[in-house]
């Protein structure tokens, strides 16, 4: 029967926080509640603002393709020529008529100004005044026309270098050299690493908060945050699964932030706000699977204490269980452990 007690009396104390009692030489924080939003975490699509296909926009034979899939391009940079010998034939030819039709025109010109002067010493009729009129202004017509022509046979000279619109990555290559093309002809696609966005499919009982306070958030790996600029919700939802698609729509950033088209990411949607206790990150202690802080009580003592916590938060650590408003945690654990054991060994 002694030993009995003696089994649940130690068990009894191993049951007690382990505490100790000292003048505290290590900074120490006070727990308090923080306005804390409430969010649901969902999974987006990485996909790039500016993504398109290079078409053929003028007939010919591929002659050179420089850039292949995976290939960084500047915008303006030179990435398909086609043949433009039947271009160059139009251009000739439109030249020529250009030529022709200016000189009709300075003819047609300078008859009417001739027979303008005289018809006002009446030495011709109106008749003839009309139609010297009427040549001037079908010579203008024509001469118009035939600038038009040269200017569009030139364009299509311009066609057969295809050039990139903006600077990008390649992802397909739809021709190869010697193929022939013709308006419409699909050559390169491409997108552009400058801007992305995510996409989202949002639960259909998440629309309502979600519309209200239209703020999101994209979860990096490392925990950063990057909020959206804007939110693009459409206004219909997916029959299949009830859901609506809501794009998020982010600032430009810089290489290192890690998100590439076709990346599936964490996002963050705002449903409203709440009071929730938050302790410092560098108070709390990780051993295994138990999550602990070192806690200064009113009299003084030290006691390491196990909490359960939940989202991680730039301010520190969102407290689900363990703690109290108002209590104090030491903020270097390595030195309050210490502590804690040379003033327990002094006590006894």
């Amino acid at each position: 029967m002694k030993a009995l007690w003696t089994k649940l009396a130690a068990a009894a104390l191993l049951a007690l926080p382990i505490v100790a009692t000292a003048q505290m030489p290590f900074l120490t924080a006070t727990v308090e509640r923080e306005t804390l939003m409430h969010e649901r975490i969902l999974d987006g699509r990485v996909e790039a603002v500016q993504r398109s296909t290079i078409s053929a926009q003028t007939s010919g034979r591929v002659l050179e393709i420089r850039y292949d899939v995976d290939d960084f391009v500047e915008q303006g940079d030179l990435v398909v020529q086609i043949s433009d010998t039947e271009q160059q034939s139009r251009v000739r030819a439109a030249e020529g008529n250009l030529s022709e039709a200016r000189a009709q025109f300075l003819e047609a010109r300078a008859d009417f100004e001739r027979i303008e002067n005289i018809f006002g010493e009446q030495l011709v009729s109106e008749a003839e005044y009309d139609r010297a009129r009427a040549a001037r202004d079908a010579a203008r017509a024509r001469l118009e026309s035939a600038q038009a022509a040269l200017a569009e046979a030139r364009e299509q000279v311009e066609y057969t270098q295809v050039r990139a619109p903006y600077a990008g990555i390649v992802t397909e290559r739809h021709v190869e050299v010697g193929e022939s093309v013709s308006p419409g002809s699909p050559l390169l696609s491409g997108i552009s690493l400058e801007q992305v966005r995510v996409e989202v499919d949002v639960p259909q009982q998440l629309m309502d908060p979600l519309r209200r306070h239209r703020t999101a958030y994209v979860v990096l790996d490392g925990g950063e945050r990057i909020e959206a600029e804007s939110l693009t919700i459409f206004p219909y939802a997916d029959p299949a699964t009830n859901s609506f698609q809501v794009r998020v729509n982010l600032p430009e950033l810089d290489d290192t932030s890690g998100l590439f088209p076709g990346m599936f990411v964490k996002t963050a949607i705002k449903l409203g706000e709440d009071q929730r206790l938050v302790v410092p990150s560098e108070a709390v202690v990780f051993r295994s699977e138990v999550v602990a802080v070192y806690v200064i009580d009113p009299e003084g003592r030290i006691v390491f204490r196990q909490i359960r916590v939940g989202r991680e938060l730039p301010e520190g650590f969102e407290v689900l269980a363990g703690l109290r408003q108002g209590e104090r945690v030491a903020l270097d654990p390595v030195h309050a452990g210490i502590h804690m054991k040379e003033t327990q060994r002094v006590a006894r």
